[in-house]
């Protein structure tokens, strides 16, 4: 279980008798290096541990169970500050063992994706799950849902709703705060959310702002932002006392532009998030190991870069038990074989040695959500376009980004409607609500996914998740969609007519139901499936499932039509 229990005099006398050498240590990590985070220096010495905290640090020390350090380096548990576990594909239990054997031990989610979906339902599911994981996985109240009144989500969270969760023990605060429009027009709702969580940590959410704009919003109390995605916005934010979070997950990868910024004067102030990263994913990279990695080898001072993901990653959150190798500090550990290319060994998880054992006897989670697509079969009739002017508005994708172009195109007319042209990259977008509350759809063009047959679609569709379809023939278009219905979710792809490749996410049409090792399979088929239809991009189903998200620039598409990001408007059909 995550939540440690109380501390009384006993705890305390054992502790002491400890560190003092007066009686071994439950568990000593002998002979060893570890990384000292507060000094940048490699220090050697014993590391003794009793119960769930580290006693001794620097001298030598007798354990009842003792590692053999020699040839290791010892670092603080790395921590994911800002994930969706939703988006590994997974339900919470599996997330915790696919990333906690690569050393993240402690993660903070938001489930902004399954809230957008269930409401509390969905919340509840991951405040139980939370309570059960072997790593240490904390709940952000999801602030957006819906996150605009642009789109049709599945529920409503306002902050009655929030605050009679606000003091669960897995709850640190409120999660990121889209709505940043909604903050500066000073929008009711928005702002009793955010008074509502006055002193407690809030999280941001501020692609692009800037300014004044800028000061407005961190004067809410808002303290970081992980859309930051140039290290001039990034100089920006800091300077202003804005934690930056350093992301980089399947589809949005910032550390090549961000890893300038690590330095001995920010990295107290910086953290590092995956925010969105499916199985395969971290299975072919890494999770949070990844992320340090990438930042040493592109330069980044090696004793930062983890003090970012550790030490200034818990003291950004108010974590102030972990982050350090050091007396009093919580222990989890990572044993690393090479400390610049994070060569994780083994982990260590309050004080336990993490293994296939760290999983057993957890709680079981009912699953939820399992009839949410309530959606009817479509018609290739839903996808007509009818003709307007020659040159229309169109999405731009640009791989590896969740920000788009608002492109100026002329889009091609066959019988009165507009229709795609494969020869130029430019394909058709649609997005059915799926919720049960209207029958809306949503129509436009996109640029971008490089296949010129064939059509993919998605029930993840950030953030109210509505099924999104991307094609060049209307025909796979609506056999992709009605395959999507009869899953109850997921990812299909579609080719002449024929279903070349899927994956089930039944619960809440977001999460299989199976093990992380079975999806990464399954997300493996399904990618070559796609590069077999000629779609060039690294991660073609999360990029289609960011293009429904109306709070990053420029220009996206809901159920309700195109929306213009920058003036936060619906375009005119």
């Amino acid at each position: 279980m995550s939540v440690s229990r109380a501390v009384g005099r006993d705890d305390l006398k054992t502790r002491i008798g400890q560190a003092l050498g007066e009686a071994k240590a439950d568990l000593v990590i002998k002979n060893t290096r570890f990384l000292n985070v507060v000094t940048g220096e490699i220090a050697e010495g014993d590391i003794a541990v009793c119960g769930e905290v580290i006693v001794g640090t620097y001298e030598s020390y007798d354990g009842v169970e003792e590692i053999d350090g020699r040839g290791l380096t010892v670092v603080p548990g790395f921590i994911d500050t800002h994930v969706h576990c939703e988006s590994t594909c997974v339900t919470p239990q599996e997330f915790d063992r696919c990333v906690l054997p690569r050393g993240t031990t402690t993660a903070i989610c938001d489930p902004h994706e399954i809230c957008n979906v269930l409401g509390e339902q969905g919340l509840s599911y991951f405040l139980d799950s939370a309570g059960g994981t072997a790593l240490d996985l904390f709940v952000q109240l999801s602030s957006c849902v819906p996150a605009t009144e642009l789109e049709t989500s599945g529920a409503r969270l306002e902050a009655p709703d929030l605050i009679r969760h606000m003091d669960h023990p897995r709850v640190l605060g409120l999660a990121e705060f889209m709505n940043f429009p909604g903050v500066f027009h000073k929008v009711d709702g928005v702002l009793d959310k955010l008074a509502a969580f006055d002193g407690r940590h809030i999280d941001g959410h501020a692609p692009l702002v800037s300014g004044k704009e800028l000061n407005a919003y961190l004067s809410c109390g808002i303290r970081n932002c992980h859309e930051t995605t140039s290290a001039y916005e990034a100089m920006e934010k800091l300077r202003k006392g804005m934690q930056v979070l350093i992301r980089d997950g399947s589809v949005s990868k910032d550390v090549h532009a961000l890893a300038e910024i690590i330095k001995p004067e920010t990295s107290p102030f910086l953290g590092f998030c995956t925010d969105d990263r499916n199985p395969l994913d971290i299975a072919e990279e890494g999770h949070m190991d990844h992320l340090i990695r990438s930042a040493i080898r592109l330069g980044a001072p090696v004793a930062h870069v983890y003090r970012a993901a550790t030490w200034s990653a818990a003291r950004g959150f108010r974590l102030y038990d972990r982050g350090l190798v050091a007396p009093g500090h919580r222990a989890d550990l990572v044993l690393l074989d090479d400390l610049e290319d994070c060569a994780v060994n083994r982990v260590i998880r309050n004080g336990k040695i993490v293994g296939p054992h760290s999983f057993d006897g957890r709680p079981a989670v009912t699953p939820v959500g399992l009839d949410s697509v309530k959606l009817e079969p479509v018609a290739e009739e839903d996808f007509a376009v009818p003709a307007g002017g020659s040159v229309q508005s169109v999405i731009g994708l640009e791989p590896g980004k969740i920000l788009t172009e608002h492109r100026r195109i002329e889009v091609p007319v066959v019988g009165g409607r507009m229709v795609a042209d494969p020869s130029r990259d430019l394909l058709k977008i649609c997005v059915f609500a799926r919720h049960g509350s209207n029958r809306n759809i949503g129509r436009g063009f996109v640029q971008g996914f490089g296949f010129t047959e064939g059509a993919l679609a998605s029930s993840v569709g950030h953030d109210s998740h509505n099924i999104c379809v991307v094609g060049a023939s209307d025909t796979d278009m609506r056999i992709a969609v009605n395959r999507l219905i009869e899953l109850q979710g997921g990812f299909v792809a579609v080719r002449n007519g024929q279903v070349v490749g899927e994956l089930a996410l039944p619960l809440a049409g977001l999460m299989s139901l199976e093990p992380f090792e079975t999806v990464e399979v399954r997300l493996r088929s399904l990618r070559a499936a796609v590069r077999a239809m000629g779609c060039p991009l690294a991660e073609p189903f999360l990029q289609l499932a960011f293009l429904p998200l109306p709070v990053i620039p420029h220009l996206k598409i809901t159920d309700r039509g195109m929306v213009d990001v920058d003036r936060f408007e619906l375009i005119a059909a």
